[in-house]
Parts: structure tokens; C-alpha cells; sequence
């Protein structure tokens, strides 16, 4: 059955959320079906971010079972980011033009599959691989968990639900480290992939029961598969040449030329988004100030948020002899704090405007990541990890919920969706920058990570890197954030923001969204 809306109802779409004509969906939270809905949109949303968070936790295992370097490492991570983001723009439309559940059904499957991959994976290359693909799959099932939930309720039921989902994917975020340390300490790393599987069968027995297809019955056009293509493919030529410089040399032949395709294919991908009928990415989103202005301050803060977080389970494990289970609940607090405070944050935004908290969140979090840098050798979680924890946690409470506001807000309501989408991938184009550089711009070699005292020499400079870089984000939004004409009434609090904001995962690596 496709359910049909009328035009003025609001929907998901390109991975958030936007005017879409549609016929009335009739599902309430408190019936069966309801709940049902809810359970596997959950349930969908959380094996990508479990899976997100337990990967951090899983590398310095990784490293020593493939006797691998921090390069190899980076690749781990690089590589599902890497057709994640180029990818996800181009899933948000083909859900709209082929039907939401079919394709977040698909993903789940390939996700499943390419986690099967990634526990079988007989060598550092082959994970890799296995994470791209995993990637492809995430990107298929991230933009459908909340459209459906968008499509599928009544006006009066979607707040509830998507707050529901909010909430409990948040508690999935908490719980992910937890079990993923104590699986990587107990048995395997592979088992954080292979725990996926039977997450994957359970939601994808679900919606083909209990999920109604929807659709955008004006989505038209032949979908913009090549503009997709382009930007992974960029992002990959870019993305090599700037982990394999430090390792080949800037002036090799193969690091110049993955550099230069990968800027001329970004150029070609931005060439032909203002040629194309149906693009997946419309530039004229870009013409509002505040929406530039948003984007900039986002590829900052998440790119310095991204790389010290793929750092800091390395550190903790490698140098400060924490296990992957007291690894995992490092950040933990960092989970309860957003939880605890973004929708207060948000709610706040919306009374006095998103400058004053996109301005200081940044330097907070900056403060936080500065902090972190005393953690080394025989380090106290109490009085070191701790402290620069809670002030990280709360200014990315003062700054995601407003960040993703006003990433919203500042284009028109038919453009809401592609707004949010892009500030998405903004960020987790930031955070895979960030990965690829930060360890050389500190001083990280590709074998550092195997002696402890070069690590730590280098996790420190690159603590204060990526705390300058925040700081930065903080003074850019200062400069070029304006607040709304009154803000209290026109402004809605984000009270239902994932805790990944607009693409940060509450991980030791880097998402949005989850």
C-alpha cells in the first residue's frame, strides 16, 4: 500500500525534513501499528550508530590482530565515511521517488551483508573494503528511519514519535561503547560487526510486516545518480592523497594526482548540480547568508569534533592502559549531557537566537578538547578524562540543537530538507577531512600508534589542533551568525536533534546521523 499525503503535510526528505504532497497518514503512537513503526525505525537508526561508536573502541584491537599502521587505521574509519557521505544525498531521493521502506529495507540488508564482510575480513584491506560497503548501506537506510516516521503518523502523533526515536536512539548511542568494549575485551573485534546481523533480520521482519510504503508522488525526474558518483569519487581522490602525503610524499606522483582528480571531480560534481534537471544537491539553497555562514561554522567545529575523537580511544587504550570496556564508557558522560540538555539548548535558541550559543558552544567544547590533552600514561579518569569530558559534553549541548536550528531556518520551508541534508553532509565532510589530516598535522607517523610515547607526544599537539580549530568555529559564527527578527516567536526549539546533531555521533571516531 503507498500512502498518499496532501501537499501541506511535512515529510523526509534527502535524510530530513520537507515539504512533501502526500495524502493523510493515519498512524497514532499509542496503537499497535504505531508501535510497531516505531520499533523498526529504531531499531534501523541504531545499528548505524551502534556500529558507529563501537569501531573507535575496536582499533587499537584492529591494529595489533593486522599488525597494521595508524594509517591503515584511518582507512578503517575514512572509508565508511566516505561513500556514507557521498552517498547520502542521492539515498534521500531515491526513497522519495521509490518508496521509503523498500529503500531503508535495502539498506539494512547491505549493511548487514557488509557487516558480515568486515567479521570475515582476513586482512587490514579487506576491512576496508568491507566498511565502504558498509558505508553504501548506511546511506541507504540513515535518510529512511525518520521519513517514515514523518510519512507514516498523524500530524498530532509525529512530534511524539519522533521524540520517541530520538530518545531511544539516544539510549542506543549510551549502550554501543559499553557492549562494544566488552565484546572487543571478552572475545573479538569481529563480533561488533556480527552483533549487527541479528538487529538487521529483526527490523527488516518488521517493516515488511507492520511499515507502510510511502512515497513523493511529485518526485520527478531521473534521479542524479552520476551527481552521487562524482562526490564519492572526489572525496576519495581527496581524502587519499591527504592520508598518503605524509606516508608516499607530498610530491609522489600517486598523492598528486588522487589530490588533483579529487578536486577536479568535486568541481565537476558542483558543475553539474547547476546543469542538471533534478540535482541532488539545488546550489540555489546556497544564495541565504545565514545558510553559508551555518555550513561554515559546522565543517569547522565537526572537523575539529571528528578528528579528536578518533584519536582519543587510541590514547586511552594505548597510552593511559584503559580496556575497550573502560574505553567505551569514557564517553558516556558526554551521551547523558546532550541528552540531558538539548532541548533545553535548543528551547533556549529559540528565545534569544542561535549566535550568542553558537558563538560560545564552540569555545566550551574547545576548552573540553584542550583539556583532554593532559590524558597520558597512567592517566586518573577522575580527575583528568572526566573534568574535560563534562565540558566537552556541555558545549556540544550549547551548540548542536541551535547549529542544526539554524541550518534549517535559514532556507525556505520547500528547501528544508535538502538544508538539513546538506549541513549532514557538511559535517561528515569535515569529520573525514579532519581524520585524514589531524595525525599529521600532529606529528602522528603511520607506526606511532605502536609506541606509546610518540603517541602521546602527538595526541597532545593534536588536542590543542583541534581545539584552536573549534575556537576558530566559535569566532567565525560570532562574525557571520545573525539571530532572526524575533526570534521567540518565529523560532521552533529543536527539541527532538539526535544526539549526532547534523552528523556527530557521540563516538571515538567521528554523524547528523544517525
Amino acid at each position: 500500500m503507498v500512502v498518499r499525503q496532501r501537499p501541506d503535510v511535512t515529510a523526509y526528505r534527502h535524510g530530513v525534513v520537507a515539504v512533501t504532497p502526500t495524502a493523510p497518514p493515519a498512524l497514532t503512537l499509542a496503537t499497535r501499528p504505531g508501535r510497531w513503526v516505531l520499533v523498526a525505525t529504531v531499531l534501523g537508526s541504531a545499528i548505524a550508530a551502534i556500529d558507529a561508536t563501537v569501531v573507535g573502541i575496536a582499533l587499537p584491537a584492529i591494529g595489533e590482530d593486522f599488525h597494521t599502521s595508524l594509517t591503515s587505521l584511518q582507512w578503517v574509519v575514512t572509508a565508511y565515511m566516505l561513500t556514507l557521505a557521498g552517498l547520502l544525498l542521492v539515498a534521500g531521493a531515491a526513497g522519495d521517488r521509490y518508496g521509503r521502506r523498500r529503500v531503508f529495507t535495502i539498506g539494512v540488508i547491505w549493511f548487514a551483508a557488509a557487516s558480515l564482510l568486515c567479521g570475515l575480513a582476513p586482512s587490514a584491506p579487506a576491512l576496508i573494503g568491507a566498511r565502504a560497503l558498509q558505508g553504501v548501506g548506511a546511506a541507504l537506510l540513515t535518510p529512511g528511519s525518520l521519513a517514515i516516521l514523518q510519512a507514516s503518523f498523524r500530524p498530532e502523533d509525529r512530534g511524539k514519535a519522533i521524540g520517541a526515536w530520538s530518545g531511544l536512539g539516544g539510549v542506543a548511542t549510551a549502550l554501543g561503547p559499553f557492549v562494544g568494549g566488552w565484546l572487543v575485551q571478552a572475545a573479538s573485534w569481529r563480533l561488533i560487526f556480527y552483533i549487527n546481523l541479528p538487529l538487521a533480520a529483526a527490523v527488516v521482519f518488521i517493516s515488511a510486516r507492520h511499515v507502510p510504503e510511502t512515497r513523493d508522488p511529485q518526485a520527478h525526474g531521473r534521479l542524479d545518480a552520476g551527481g552521487g558518483l562524482l562526490v564519492t569519487l572526489g572525496l576519495v581522490g581527496l581524502t587519499f592523497g591527504l592520508i598518503e602525503g605524509p606516508v608516499r610524499g607530498w610530491t609522489s606522483a600517486s598523492v598528486l594526482t588522487a589530490l588533483a582528480a579529487g578536486i577536479g571531480l568535486l568541481a565537476g560534481f558542483v558543475i553539474r548540480e547547476a546543469r542538471v534537471s533534478a540535482p541532488i544537491l539545488p546550489l540555489g539553497v546556497f544564495t541565504s547568508r545565514q545558510f553559508s555562514a551555518t555550513n561554515a561554522v559546522t565543517f569547522v567545529v565537526y572537523g575539529a569534533l571528528g578528528g579528536a575523537l578518533f584519536l582519543l580511544p587510541v590514547q586511552l587504550q594505548q597510552v593511559g592502559g584503559f580496556t575497550p570496556v573502560q574505553a567505551g564508557v569514557a564517553l558516556l558522560p558526554v551521551t547523558l549531557i546532550m541528552l540531558a540538555l538539548s532541548a533545553r539548548s535548543g528551547a533556549l535558541a529559540a528565545r534569544i537566537g542561535p549566535r550568542l550559543q553558537m558563538s560560545v558552544g564552540p569555545v566550551i567544547v574547545a576548552a573540553g578538547l584542550a583539556l583532554l590533552s593532559r590524558v597520558g600514561p597512567q592517566t586518573s579518569y577522575a580527575t583528568e578524562v572526566l573534568p574535560a569530558l563534562v565540558v566537552f559534553g556541555f558545549g556540544l549541548a550549547v551548540t548542536v540543537a541551535p547549529l542544526t536550528s539554524t541550518a534549517l531556518a535559514a532556507a525556505p520551508q520547500e528547501q528544508a530538507g535538502i538544508a538539513s541534508a546538506v549541513n549532514n553532509d557538511v559535517a561528515r565532510a569535515g569529520g573525514l577531512i579532519a581524520v585524514s589530516v589531524l595525525p599529521a598535522a600532529a606529528g602522528l607517523t603511520a607506526e606511532s600508534y605502536l609506541n606509546p610515547s610518540a603517541f602521546d607526544a602527538g595526541f597532545s599537539t593534536a588536542m590543542f589542533l583541534a581545539a584552536a580549530v573549534c575556537a576558530a568555529g566559535g569566532v567565525l559564527a560570532a562574525l557571520t551568525i545573525r539571530n532572526p527578527r524575533r526570534a521567540a516567536k518565529h523560532s521552533k526549539p529543536c527539541t527532538n536533534c539526535p544526539l549526532d546533531g547534523p552528523a556527530l555521533v557521540l563516538r571515538p571516531i567521528t554523524h547528523r546521523v544517525a
